[in-house]
C-alpha cells in the first residue's frame, strides 16, 4: 500500500485537499495560500504556529537524552496485568482490507488531521479553536515526553509474542522511514490516542459540524489501530484518554491570553473587587 515516501506524502496531500473540501467547500490551495499569507503577516500567529513545531521537533531530540539515560524498563509491568488480553482483537480480527484501513488513518489520517484544522479554524475566523489547537498539540507532547524519558515502555509487538505488528504488511518501510519520529519505548502514553481525541474534541466545540464528524470518527478508527496494529497496549490508550482531557481543558485556558479574554476577565475581577471595597 506505502512503498515509498513519495507515495505518503502523495496520499497525505490527496486527503487533505479532500478533507477541506468536505469541511469548507472551498479550494483547498486558496485556503492554505490565505493561511500562508496571514501567518506573515500575524507575530501572534506566527509565533504560535513556531512555538508548537519546536515542541514537536523536541520530541526528536528526546530520543538523543533518551540514548544516554539508564531508565528501567517498565513494560514487563504492563504485560504482567495485560499480557492475556492484547492480541485477543488480532486474533478475532485480522484481516488484510482492515490492516490497510487502520494502517491509513495510523499514517496519514492522523498528520492530515491537525493541519487540515489549523487551516480550517484560520479560514473560518474560529480564533478560539485555533489557539486551543496550538497549545493543546504543544501540551501533549510537552506533559508525555517526561513519560517517554523516564517510565520507557517498548510497543506491544515488540515485547508479546502472539502480538504482530501488522502495519508493515500495508508499510514495509515503516521501521525505516515512520520510526525516525517516535522511539521503540514511547509507548506510554499513546500520542496516537491524546492528540486524535484532543482534535476531535476541540472539532466538536468548533463551528464546523463536519469538521467534527470527521475529527471524531478519525479519533475513533485510530484508537481500534494503535491496539490492532499491535502498537499500543490497552494501558498506553488510557493514558492518552487521561492525557487528552488535560491537555484540552488547558489548552482552552491558555487560549484566552492570545485572545484577550484572559486579561478581561482579570480586569472585571480586579474592578468588582476595587468596587466593594470602596463601600
Amino acid at each position: 500500500m506505502f512503498q515509498s515516501v513519495v507515495s505518503i506524502l502523495i496520499t497525505g496531500l490527496v486527503t487533505l485537499f479532500l478533507v477541506l473540501i468536505v469541511t469548507l467547500k472551498k479550494n483547498p490551495l486558496a485556503v492554505i495560500l490565505h493561511f500562508g499569507r496571514d501567518l506573515i503577516k500575524s507575530k501572534i500567529l506566527l509565533a504560535h504556529v513556531l512555538g508548537a513545531l519546536f515542541i514537536l521537533l523536541f520530541n526528536k531530540f528526546e530520543l538523543i537524552v533518551e540514548s544516554h539515560l539508564n531508565t528501567p524498563d517498565f513494560t514487563q509491568y504492563i504485560y504482567l496485568f495485560e499480557g492475556n488480553i492484547t492480541p485477543l482483537v488480532q486474533k478475532w480480527l485480522e484481516h488484510d482490507a482492515l490492516t490497510r484501513v487502520t494502517t491509513f488513518f495510523y499514517v496519514i489520517v492522523f498528520t492530515v488531521m491537525m493541519f487540515a484544522s489549523l487551516f480550517v479554524y484560520h479560514h473560518e475566523q474560529d480564533r478560539r479553536s485555533l489557539y486551543a489547537l496550538l497549545y493543546g498539540l504543544g501540551l501533549n507532547y510537552v506533559i508525555a515526553i517526561p513519560f517517554f524519558l523516564f517510565v520507557p515502555v517498548n510497543e506491544a509487538w515488540y515485547t508479546h509474542p502472539e502480538v504482530s505488528p501488522l502495519y508493515l504488511k500495508a508499510y514495509p518501510l515503516f521501521e525505516e522511514q515512520y520510526r525516525f519520529f517516535s522511539g521503540l519505548d514511547n509507548s506510554f502514553p499513546s500520542l496516537h490516542t491524546s492528540i486524535s481525541l484532543t482534535l476531535a474534541t476541540i472539532a466538536l466545540r468548533s463551528r464546523n459540524v463536519r469538521l467534527a464528524w470527521i475529527a471524531a470518527v478519525s479519533a475513533a478508527v485510530i484508537l481500534f489501530s494503535v491496539i490492532y496494529l499491535g502498537i499500543h497496549w490497552y494501558a498506553d490508550v488510557i493514558a492518552g484518554i487521561v492525557l487528552a482531557s488535560t491537555t484540552t481543558s488547558l489548552a482552552y485556558r491558555l487560549s484566552e491570553y492570545p485572545l484577550g479574554t484572559r486579561q478581561l476577565v482579570l480586569s472585571s475581577a480586579n474592578k468588582t473587587r476595587a468596587e466593594h471595597s470602596s463601600f
